[in-house]
């Protein structure tokens, strides 16, 4: 029997939806909120909350572990890159990722500090035209 057993499937493989979910959260944090179907971001609140409580223990631990959630990609940096970037020239020398990592453990770890739970909310937008999918708006409180 399958009973309390939760998966989230919506015709994906398993190595699909693991990245789905986690180009979704890059996204949530990078830009605070998405536009998505109702099932996906039903899902990706369960993901989200669990990444701002790891982003409020910030340990090393809690760091490695949402960098291998959001399946970060580190890309080498040449040394004129590391050289600008410590220096404060340029944050382009960072890609998007690092910043989503920064985001997640500075910005987002202080305004949720206070907050026990509930760091995102799900608002309804109505039917998608094309395939008439439910849509809504998921963004942090």
């Amino acid at each position: 029997m399958r009973h309390a057993k939760h998966t989230f499937k919506i015709g994906r493989t398993s190595a699909h939806r693991r990245c789905m979910i986690a180009n979704m959260l890059k996204s949530l944090i990078e830009h605070g909120k998405i536009e998505t179907t109702i099932v996906k971001a039903k899902e990706l609140r369960r993901h989200a909350d669990r990444m701002i409580t790891l982003a409020k223990k910030n340990t090393l631990a809690t760091r490695r572990r949402a960098i291998a959630d959001l399946m970060v990609c580190f890309n080498t940096l040449t040394t004129k890159e590391v050289r600008d970037a410590k220096n404060g020239k340029t944050k382009e020398s960072f890609n998007g990722d690092r910043q989503v990592i920064g985001k997640l453990f500075g910005e987002l770890s202080q305004r949720f500090a206070t907050r026990n739970g509930g760091y995102t909310r799900i608002v309804r937008l109505g039917q998608r035209t094309g395939d008439d999918a439910p849509t809504c708006l998921i963004e942090f409180v």
